[in-house]
């Protein structure tokens, strides 16, 4: 049975890698909504499946226009809080009104629905929207689950790996686990929960559950060199650090955003529901840190972040 689905934001790496994914599936029509099509590869725009809307996301018409027909509307919006929040409950409200049956958040994340608002700024509005789901009556939310993206880890945003010094570093005692999954796999679970009519709520899906010494270890089998691992301090250090950046200047979110995720990714408050969701959809093979690894040569981890989706 054919469906169609909504990808708002198609132009975006992650959006893109849910394309190919859903590309696989016969029977899959796909509608993208962005602002600028020609971002997106001639081969996605020329596709048959694909049929591309441009407009603005503040546009109730124009997203009306873009989520009808839609059995269901995946959102892969990334943007500040404001645009996070007000963007996706117009986009929720546009699927409410011409009866689109799912809607799948821009979550893909920890365990947002743990936290209170404000604990961790950028994740309030998914709260939000989750909210906003929820009061509505034609719509039902989904929301994917996925830790933190395998390829952040690696990159210079968390600071944990320093290629130039070949060490990992970490706050906590060592045995905090890091829940996380690859933007592969991440948009592989998205599509095959988007052809599944019947997902909908919280969904938990994981490539690997590790802490920092085993990730050393891991990295020392397959690169045969272990890496130095170097203690920043406590779980309570980098919480009064985060805290004291982000009250003296709040605009300033490059400088504390950092360590918010850090802090909520380790210490055990927003992990994800011990048995996962992983086996609904056998035919995901998830990449574990180790996969990871073999994947990717030493000095491409870094830049894995950069250069997700970018071959799609």
């Amino acid at each position: 049975m054919a469906i169609t689905v909504g990808i708002a934001g198609i132009t975006g790496k992650f959006a893109r890698l849910v394309v190919k994914n859903l590309c696989a599936y016969p029977d899959v029509n796909i509608r993208g909504f962005c602002r600028n099509p020609a971002k997106l590869p001639e081969h996605l725009r020329s596709s048959p499946r694909v049929t591309i809307l441009n407009g603005d996301a503040d546009n109730l018409d124009t997203l009306r226009a873009f989520v009808k027909g839609s059995d269901v509307v995946i959102c892969c919006y990334l943007g500040d809080n404001t645009f996070m929040t007000e963007g996706q409950k117009l986009l929720v409200d546009a699927c409410e009104l011409e009866n689109v049956p799912r809607y799948v958040a821009s979550d893909y994340c920890l365990d947002f629905t743990k936290l209170e608002y404000g604990q961790h700024p950028a994740k309030d509005p998914m709260k939000h929207v989750k909210a906003h789901l929820e009061t509505k009556k034609n719509v039902q939310g989904v929301h994917v689950l996925i830790g933190a993206f395998m390829e952040t880890f690696w990159s210079g945003y968390f600071g944990a790996w320093n290629a130039k010094d070949f060490k990992l570093s970490y706050y906590g005692e060592g045995d905090e686990v890091w829940e996380s999954t690859t933007y592969g796999t991440a948009a592989e679970y998205v599509a095959a929960v988007a052809i599944d009519r019947n997902a909908v709520g919280m969904q938990h899906f994981l490539g690997d559950r590790r802490t920092i010494h085993q990730i050393a270890d891991d990295f020392a089998e397959v690169y045969g060199k272990k890496p130095k691992l170097e203690r920043l301090g406590s779980l309570l250090d980098l919480y009064n650090t985060m805290h004291a950046t982000f009250q003296k200047d709040p605009s300033n979110i490059f400088a504390y955003l950092s360590m918010f995720y850090q802090y909520y990714c380790i210490n055990g408050q927003t992990y994800l529901k011990k048995d996962l969701d992983n086996s609904k959809y056998p035919q995901v093979k998830p990449v574990t840190f180790k996969g990871f690894m073999q994947d990717h040569k030493i000095e491409d981890l870094a830049d894995s972040y950069q250069n997700a989706g970018s071959d799609v």
